[in-house]
């Protein structure tokens, strides 16, 4: 019975996270189309700057302590309080500390403007540190209803001010305003509908019981963030601004999917791994059933993207922005796998051996850090192979830890999502194929979306694949309901 309640639990909180999800990432969508078409490379790749400092900054907000609360079965209002109180001192420190850097980082870069937006962009830490105890226990309860109704307000009234700001010629600080707006907006309605309150009350010794899990998540997270961004850090200096706008921008649609869809996915998954960690087959069967379905219906999106990628640029940001779809194809092919990075380190986080996940980020990095000292001085593309070398590497050594802990090798592992990848990467040869009848990009598209929807969908119905079948039965009810509601209309 219990276990039926935290399907149930799961399944709805993975709906209104998925909902979030979609909503807020097409009004970004939107809006991004938008600013790529009014703002140039240059002022994209400005911004991209300063970006690098600031996501290494939120990962003392993002993880660590906020994951012990929803790792932790008995967190009640003293521990809340008191990581509240801890990370807003932390977030505060952190402020002034870019404040303070802000002459550096525009000397390195030799950009004097960067000094003004580095302080703009940093009050974002701050509002994160107010906001970062209140997704924890949305996250803890699973109360992912609220997070639909804080991230797609903050999302659409802050799509006003990049837009306008675009418009009215402010370049970089349109991007900049737009972000700082999102977290501002985002955190305020937060805190409008979720119930939960700091309470004056601190403990040093909760804050030490806490820490002893969530520290090693934080350099964890300190070693992946500073990771991922030391190849945008070398591209901006060692290439050019432009350079790091196209291989940022050409995460913008991959990425998208993958927020979407293994995001809400991982956000749903560790709370309700968390209840279960004491039962091993239970969070076997979860971490099975995350990996499977997340891939089966990823793999698809981001190859058919992959297919039909120069057509999608050229409608959507212009042809000024095609130099980045050579590192969208890499990226695609890299977040294709993330479902099994997700999974297996979700379980080890919700069975609380955090001792593992820091000795697995550790070495991985240094893997990717040989990748980047041989890679850097070559080319920006060749930096961006490396990328996906390690990736794979990665998802080796994600898995290894779960052999022992709960009996899920790689190899069952690819057993799992190698039929979704390969009818994924069949889908997508066939959709490439019709780039090569040379018509307008429009029609190319027109072709290629619903073509490779059949053909994915159809083999997988003619082929009976598992997860095709589970996700279906998740479907089928809802679209049973719907036709029942008109029939009594």
């Amino acid at each position: 019975m219990a276990e039926e309640f935290i399907k149930k639990k799961t399944i709805t909180g993975f709906l209104w996270r998925f909902a979030e999800r979609c909503g807020a990432q097409g009004v970004s969508f939107v809006v991004t189309i938008i600013l790529a078409r009014l703002l140039t490379p240059d002022d994209y790749g400005t911004v991209a700057l300063i970006t690098i400092f600031i996501t290494i900054m939120n990962v003392f907000i993002d993880s660590g302590m906020a994951v012990s609360l929803v790792q932790k079965k008995d967190a009640d209002d003293l521990d809340y309080s008191t990581v509240f109180y801890f990370n807003l001192f932390m977030c505060v420190s952190l402020y002034f500390v870019m404040f303070l850097c802000a002459p550096l980082i525009a000397s390195f870069y030799d950009k004097p403007e960067l000094v003004s937006l580095t302080r703009v962009s940093s009050i974002t830490l701050i509002v994160a540190g107010l906001r970062g105890v209140q997704s924890a226990y949305v996250s803890k309860h699973l109360l992912f209803k609220k997070f639909f109704f804080s991230t797609l307000g903050g999302t659409l009234l802050s799509a006003f001010v990049g837009i306008a700001m675009a418009y009215k010629g402010f370049g970089p600080w349109a991007i900049d305003a737009n972000t700082v707006s999102t977290t501002a907006m985002d955190t305020c309605i937060l805190w409008l509908t979720v119930r939960w309150r700091p309470k004056l009350i601190f403990s040093f010794e909760r804050l030490k019981g806490l820490f002893s899990f969530g520290w090693k998540l934080l350099v964890s997270g300190l070693f992946d963030t500073a990771y991922n961004q030391i190849r945008g850090l070398i591209i901006g200096k060692v290439y050019s601004s432009a350079d790091l706008a196209y291989y940022n921008k050409a995460h913008t649609f991959p990425q998208m999917i993958t927020t979407n869809i293994n995001s809400s996915i991982d956000s749903v998954l560790l709370p309700s791994m968390s209840t279960a960690q004491d039962n091993i087959e239970t969070l076997k069967g979860m971490t099975r059933r995350a990996m499977k379905t997340s891939t089966y219906v990823m793999a698809p999106l981001l190859m058919g993207l992959a297919a039909c990628g120069q057509s999608v640029i050229s409608i959507l940001i212009t042809d000024k922005w095609l130099p980045s779809y050579p590192f969208m194809v890499i990226f695609c092919i890299t977040y294709m796998f993330y479902p099994v990075h997700t999974a297996n380190l979700n379980a080890i986080k919700a069975m609380g051996r955090s001792d593992i996940f820091l000795k697995l980020e550790i070495i991985k990095k240094i893997v990717g850090i040989v990748a980047i000292l041989v890679t850097f001085k070559i080319s920006v593309m060749a930096m961006a192979y490396s990328l996906l070398v390690t990736s794979v590497l990665s998802q080796i050594i994600n898995s290894l830890p779960n052999k022992k802990l709960m009996n899920y090798s790689y190899l069952e592992q690819l057993k799992d999502i190698l039929p979704g990848i390969v009818l994924a990467a069949f889908m997508g040869a066939c959709v490439y194929c019709v780039n090569f009848l040379h018509l307008s990009n429009w029609l190319t598209l027109l072709i290629q979306v619903p073509l490779g929807a059949v053909i994915y969908i159809g083999l997988s119905a003619l082929l009976k694949l598992e997860s095709f079948t589970y996700c279906w039965n998740m479907v089928k009810p809802m679209i049973q309901k719907i036709f029942r509601k008109k029939k009594e209309n």
